[in-house]
């Protein structure tokens, strides 16, 4: 129990200057100085009296009136010691011993004590001040029970700088008042008698109240009224001054005006808090909105890339063949289409998809959220899978297409090919079934037997001719079977047509030969020079056909070696020409000559050659077709000779284009690869250069549109190989592509560093060491460390990781955040996520939930309405909330205009 009435020590006016409070954390001495100290004999300066009594009843009163009532008399209405306690109850938040409601001494004196029973649990020693002063309406003890109060209860928990009290509220104004003129802050008495302190602390807070400019320190009665007014009206902070009491006094009474201005500390405080706590919030929630917008943006994207994957697969999977090349070479076109126009947007689409994903992550991390998980089937790997199938099928579909169109330009020249040497041999075999029928050796004499039997071994003879052209249409007929040709049933049916004829005139030919041979005994004259005409005619004869049917075989060649092998073919053919025109003459000679003997014996010929068919006329009538088809091969030849040519050019102009293009590309991977191992100078200074050597790779896009215009060129000549280069227009396409991703990969890389420097602070210094460091360790640029050399990293940047029990532990919990996957490496923006965590500050869990703590004050919850009012509104607002309170501080942050939403 405090000892009210310690009788032979001077009565003071506010708590002792020795002792220790509970609560304060120091002497009690800290907010009075020991000039303070009054004797309770002596009487308060009138002045200061008036001064204290106004100040303290509008402090008291700023508080009972949430309680829903108030004091008009200080020392009289605190006498029955119920509204003292209920005040007690309203400023400290707690619940005090019940009241005694009864209306006698000893009831008042207990309510009383009950209440400085109270203050003297908060750590403050009373002295001299006793409840029957109280209950007797004595002013001066009163004032003094209530300057203990504001003491403990609005002044006490005032630090800047690990000051006192009374110390850190002087120095708060003085900070706060620093920069305004004729303002000078160095107590709580004559500093503030013309008005223009007061002024400037709200001005400080709140700039759009005051006009500071327009005071005068010679109006010192102006300036106080309108800082009363305004504190009054927009601060809620109760006039508890006249300015008149303040000019008129020599000195103003000290702990009125620390009252005052402690009202003033606590309002600004408050509003600083709460502004701290909405701009953490509004941060949160601001950032959150943004991730939220980029996985909405990834989730559409994914979605389309892949349904237009699903669409185009299909398509590329379709190997259902055309009937002509023409047919063939419109898919051919169409796909190139699909090459040149469809696909290269989705190339750009799925690299953006990439950066959105890693950017996305990287946010992530650097707000400590969870790591972004797409929807089942749209993760970047099930997009990279679907890709790789549709490049599979897309090469699948374009050999398959070239194949096809060889096929079919295949099927084409077989098809002629059978047709003009079916069309040759029926054209022979015409007649041939009636002639082996004729029964005219039954009437002959034995001369005409002979001549039959000559004539007949010469059918044979010519017949045998004949097998290997029958044995070769069957075997094009076969070949064009077994490629699938459309028209294959009526080759079919004419080619059986023509074997069975063949079989026909087999069984005829022997038949004939059995009966000529039955009669043969009986017949022995024969013109043995018709004979040896007909023996000799008839193998050149077919000579010449032969040589006339291969003058006009079709030929289809895809190099200039194989045209040039025809045309060495075709001279050495034409140097037959001479030996074959000998033996014509010789053949047209044995003619003349039995003509000649004819003549010269008058003999009468019956006719014709009995033994043959093939006259001279004929002969010469076939030699005359084949010297006329020898030029006409000569040029046929030469035509294709000359488009070979042209197809050869074209393979070394591509080839030329691309053995530079090529190269470009490869270099151009490799130097990207040295500068994401460099990165010297600044990250914008990287990123700057990346982008300026991204703008020069792309400016290198017309040499691809030029070698695209000569690839087309060739494929449309039907050019399929070459031998001037190892690159195909494929190959060239793909480079280009894995360019493209791989200097926007880097740059994206650059940019998610330059994020995680900006949003944990990192230093550019302290980014070139990180860099520097993951550099030297990492010895084969591959862009990751073992766990060997990050070790080594890690040390050389001052961790003891050292191979000891501890050391292996620290170690071992590093590469537990580094690698959670338990890959073996670590990359450099795990790296840096690291030395970032361990370098910066975060808005952590904890300090998000103190803010919604502050914001909610009392409660243990926060309306929406009440976050709109809070959260400020500005770049960092959340779409939908608005308004808030200015914000206090120094002049870095400029309190901001009231809103309403």
């Amino acid at each position: 129990m405090v000892d009210y009435h310690a009788a032979n020590q001077s009565y003071q006016y506010g708590p002792s200057s020795g002792g220790n409070g509970a609560g304060g954390g120091g002497s009690m001495g800290d907010y009075m100085a020991q000039e303070d100290d009054w004797d309770r004999d002596l009487l308060l300066d009138p002045a200061w009296e008036k001064q204290q009594r106004k100040t303290f009843t509008a402090w008291c009163n700023s508080h009972l009136r949430k309680a829903g009532t108030q004091i008009e008399n200080i020392d009289e209405d605190f006498r029955d010691g119920l509204k003292l306690m209920l005040l007690l109850e309203v400023i400290s938040g707690e619940r005090l011993p019940k009241p005694e409601r009864g209306k006698m001494r000893v009831h008042k004196i207990n309510n009383v004590n009950k209440a400085l029973d109270f203050i003297a649990s908060k750590g403050v020693k009373l002295v001299s001040i006793g409840a029957e002063e109280i209950v007797d309406g004595n002013a001066k003890m009163t004032l003094g029970m209530i300057w203990t109060i504001i003491l403990r209860f609005a002044i006490q928990d005032i630090s800047v700088e690990e000051t006192s009290a009374k110390e850190g509220l002087l120095l708060w104004c003085q900070r706060k008042t620093a920069p305004y003129k004729n303002v000078n802050v160095q107590n709580f008495h004559i500093s503030w008698k013309d008005g223009l302190a007061f002024n400037a602390l709200i001005h400080r807070h709140r700039p759009e109240l005051i006009e500071y400019d327009k005071l005068r320190k010679d109006d010192p009665v102006t300036n106080l009224n309108n800082a009363f007014e305004v504190a009054e009206k927009y601060l809620d902070i109760p006039k508890m001054l006249d300015a008149e009491d303040i000019v008129g006094t020599l000195r103003p009474d000290e702990k009125a005006i620390m009252t005052y201005v402690s009202c003033f500390y606590h309002a600004f405080s408050g509003a600083q808090k709460a502004e701290t706590a909405a701009n953490r919030i509004c941060k949160v929630l601001a950032v959150n909105q943004e991730n939220e917008h980029l996985m909405e943006d990834y989730e559409r994207l994914a979605s389309d890339l892949l349904e237009w994957i699903r669409r185009t697969i299909p398509w590329l999977e379709d190997r259902v063949p055309q009937k002509t090349i023409q047919e063939m070479q419109q898919k051919l076109e169409d796909f190139r289409d699909y090459r040149r126009v469809h696909k290269p947007p989705k190339v750009q689409e799925k690299c953006q998809l990439e950066i959105n994903f890693n950017t996305l992550q990287t946010k992530l991390r650097l707000s400590n959220r969870p790591a972004f998980m797409p929807s089942e089937g749209k993760m970047v790997s099930d997009i990279n899978n679907g890709w790789q199938h549709l490049e599979q099928a897309e090469k699948g579909y374009e050999e398959w297409l070239l194949n096809e169109i060889r096929r079919l330009e295949r099927l084409d020249h077989l098809a002629e090919k059978f047709r003009q040497k079916a069309s040759i041999h029926e054209a022979w075999t015409d007649g041939k079934e009636a002639m082996l029928k004729q029964r005219d050796y039954e009437t002959a004499t034995l001369s005409d037997i002979k001549a039959l039997i000559r004539k007949h071994e010469a059918f044979e003879s010519d017949l045998a001719a004949h097998q290997d052209r029958v044995e070769q249409i069957a075997a094009i007929a076969q070949e064009l079977n077994e490629l699938d040709y459309y028209d294959s049933h009526n080759v079919n049916t004419r080619c059986q047509k023509i074997c069975d004829q063949w079989d026909a005139l087999g069984s005829l030919t022997h038949s004939r030969r059995e009966a000529l041979e039955k009669t043969e005994k009986q017949l022995e004259t024969i013109d043995q020079l018709h004979l040896e005409y007909a023996k000799r005619a008839a193998p050149f004869n077919n000579w010449m056909e032969s040589a006339m049917e291969d003058l006009q075989d079709m030929f289809i060649v895809h190099t200039i070696e194989e045209i040039e092998g025809l045309i060495s073919a075709h001279d050495q053919f034409k140097s037959t020409l001479p030996d074959a025109d000998r033996e014509r003459e010789a053949i047209l000679a044995i003619h003349k000559e039995a003509q000649r003997i004819a003549e010269s014996n008058h003999i009468k010929l019956s006719g014709s050659n009995p033994y043959t068919t093939v006259t001279p006329q004929i002969i010469n009538s076939k030699w005359e077709k084949v010297q006329q088809l020898v030029p006409k091969r000569d040029h046929a030849l030469l035509e294709e000779q000359s488009k070979q040519q042209s197809n050869e050019h074209l393979r070394r102009q591509f080839a030329s284009q691309a053995n530079i293009v090529g190269p470009w590309i490869q270099t151009k991977m490799e130097e990207i690869g040295r500068i994401s191992i460099e990165m010297n100078g600044t990250l914008e200074d990287q990123l700057n250069h990346l982008k300026r050597y991204e703008r020069s790779i792309v400016d290198y896009k017309p040499n691809l549109d030029l070698l695209e215009q000569q690839h087309q060129l060739i494929q449309e000549a039907l050019i399929f190989d070459n031998k001037h280069t190892n690159y195909t227009m494929e190959h060239i396409r793909v480079g280009w592509e894995q360019l493209l991703t791989t200097i926007a990969r880097t740059i994206n890389e650059v940019e998610n560093q330059i994020l995680t420097r900006d949003a944990k602070g990192i230093s550019q210094e302290q980014m070139q060491e990180f860099r520097a460091s993951f550099n030297h360790f990492d010895k084969d640029h591959g862009g990751a460390l073992g766990p060997e050399e990050f070790k080594a990293c890690l040390i050389s940047l001052g961790y003891d990781v050292e191979n000891d029990r501890q050391g292996d532990a620290e170690f071992n919990r590093i590469m537990s955040v580094v690698d959670p996957n338990h890959s073996g490496l670590v990359t450099f923006q795990a790296f840096i996520d690291f030395m970032s965590r361990e370098t910066t500050d975060t808005d952590t869990a904890d300090q998000v939930i103190a803010s919604f703590k502050v914001l909610a004050g009392d409660k243990n919850f926060i309306t929406a309405e009440e976050l709109r009012r809070e959260v400020a509104p500005g770049p960092g607002s959340v779409p939908g909330v608005g308004g808030g309170r200015g914000k206090g501080g120094d002049e870095s942050a400029r309190p901001a205009t009231p809103r309403l939403i």
